[in-house]
């Protein structure tokens, strides 16, 4: 083995800055309804966006399809269970880190009750109010078309049993 005279390991090639912000990160939201309300997690400290407001979710890993990532997600992010009703929309924006593709499910919560698991906080907002919250910017456009909902229909919107009938 040859030895270069240096006692530290070369460290690996980081990403440039264009590099970093090409990169396309896959992720899903779930616009979680009860009642006539939507389910909103403020992202805690020490994450990327902290403090920022967000449907949760997260990753699509390799294996899943984005239904199968947001049902994951929501069980380990919140300990409860989710079913996935119908894409509201797609979004991208491009940070620092990277661009974020963001699908958002509408959802309904079937078992359990969100517990913070990697939130600071959850609140469960009637559509004409999620304004009113600092949202991050990939699920801005989401808010935008949730808002127009009525309360009166959000609880029946895109149900199990609506779509049966």
């Amino acid at each position: 083995m040859e030895h270069n005279g240096s006692s530290t390991p070369h460290a690996a090639p980081q990403p440039s800055r264009s590099e970093t912000s090409s990169r396309l990160i896959r992720v899903v939201g779930a616009a979680i309804m009860r009642g006539g309300t939507i389910l909103c997690a403020q992202r805690g400290n020490g994450k990327s966006l902290a403090g920022y407001w967000e449907f949760p979710g997260g990753k699509i890993e390799i294996h899943e399809t984005p239904q199968q990532a947001l049902e994951r997600e929501i069980e380990e992010e919140l300990r409860c269970e989710i079913t996935v009703g119908r894409k509201l929309c797609t979004t991208q924006y491009t940070y620092d880190f990277g661009t974020i593709e963001l699908t958002t499910f509408l959802c309904h919560l079937t078992q359990g009750e969100p517990y913070l698991t990697e939130h600071q906080e959850v609140r469960w907002l009637f559509p004409d109010h999620l304004h009113e919250l600092d949202w991050a910017p990939t699920d801005r456009e989401a808010v935008r078309l949730l808002s127009g909902i009525p309360s009166t229909v959000g609880a029946d919107y895109d149900s199990p049993e609506a779509r049966q009938s």
